[in-house]
């Protein structure tokens, strides 16, 4: 019975995932695109889910690994006829190297992981307010690199000739990935380890446990999982540093907190119930016909509503709509 339990944890949300996939390939072409951001949302939400849920620590830089994997992925699958009209100043090595669609995925999540390797080596023995007023400092340190360095991107233009091969099936693929390792990561060694620390920052460091090291390590993952995302992107819409920058941040953060943060269940019921209300209220800021009535909402009214419900949920249900509990059978009554 508990091992049941244990595998209905990746099950349950696996299962929405493709449920997700199955609708966007039975909808129009036009609306095909919302369930693919949609799958790509949760790839993002479930590697916030890897660090804070496990921590319990707030970050508000995760989207900068998000926009170093999209760049990373960007950049080198652009083809080498067409970069110097794109890039005309991206560095000698990047303006000769194309990779195929798999391997610039495989770099995007390894320059994801390195990036947080990097900054997570000073900033892990934060906690509290320092920690994300700290990661909301990296996200700002990462944005204004990419936007104003054009030896390693665009700079301040929106990327173009990247192959849009991201469609329903591999943003499946992909949100799928970052649930199973979310979920091998939780059930492991590691991941007791820092939920442990999580729960008891005093007890656990007075039984020898590194909260230093368990918190870099879920860093390290979760960046990775996050560049991943950002390849998937990238591949997917044409980006610039705004798009991968603070509203991204914002809607990500408000599925997680909406779901239940402390739990894969509820990161991606969170990705999946905010997005499709997301997508409904940008589809009716250009206007949609419901019952013979048009709706057309005011510009910026999504981020509105998204906020009041984050507010909502705070206050009615601080730890989400899923309870921050992994996915159970209900119990018989005798």
């Amino acid at each position: 019975m508990r091992r049941l339990s244990t595998w209905l944890e990746l099950a349950a949300p696996a299962t929405l995932v493709v449920l997700a996939a199955l609708l966007g390939t039975s909808a129009s072409q036009s609306n095909q695109t919302y369930f693919i951001d949609t799958l790509v949302k949760v790839a993002i939400v479930v590697a916030l889910y890897v660090f804070i849920g496990n921590s319990g620590v707030l970050s508000f830089g995760h989207v900068s690994f998000v926009a170093l994997g999209a760049w990373t992925a960007g950049v080198l699958s652009v083809p080498v006829a067409e970069k110097a009209a794109i890039m005309p100043n991206l560095a000698h090595f990047l303006h000769v190297t194309t990779v195929g669609n798999v391997a610039s995925l495989a770099l995007a999540a390894a320059a994801g992981a390195a990036c947080a390797l990097l900054f997570g080596l000073p900033l892990m023995r934060l906690s509290g307010l320092a920690a994300g007023i700290a990661t909301f400092a990296m996200l700002e340190i990462v944005h204004n690199v990419l936007r104003y360095y054009e030896k390693i991107g665009p700079g301040l233009n929106t990327f173009s000739s990247v192959p849009q091969t991201t469609g329903i099936r591999q943003a499946t693929i992909g949100a799928l990935i970052a649930v199973v390792v979310a979920f091998a990561y939780q059930h492991s060694r590691y991941g007791r380890t820092l939920r442990a620390t999580r729960e008891d920052p005093a007890a656990a460091a007075a039984t020898g446990i590194s909260i230093y090291v368990q918190r870099l390590i879920a860093f390290v993952l979760s960046g990775a999982l996050a560049g991943l995302a950002g390849g998937l992107y990238v591949h997917f819409l044409p980006l610039n540093t705004e798009v991968v920058y603070l509203d991204l941040t914002f809607i990500t953060l408000a599925m997680l907190v909406v779901g239940g943060a402390t739990s894969l269940w509820g990161a991606v019921v969170g990705a999946l119930s905010v997005s499709a209300l997301d997508s409904f209220l940008a589809a009716a800021e250009n206007g949609v016909t419901i019952v013979g009535h048009t709706l057309n909402l005011p510009a910026g009214t999504r981020l509105v509503v998204v906020g009041v419900l984050m507010a909502v949920v705070l206050i009615v249900r601080p730890t989400g709509i899923t309870g921050g509990r992994e996915f159970r059978l209900p119990r018989r009554r005798r």
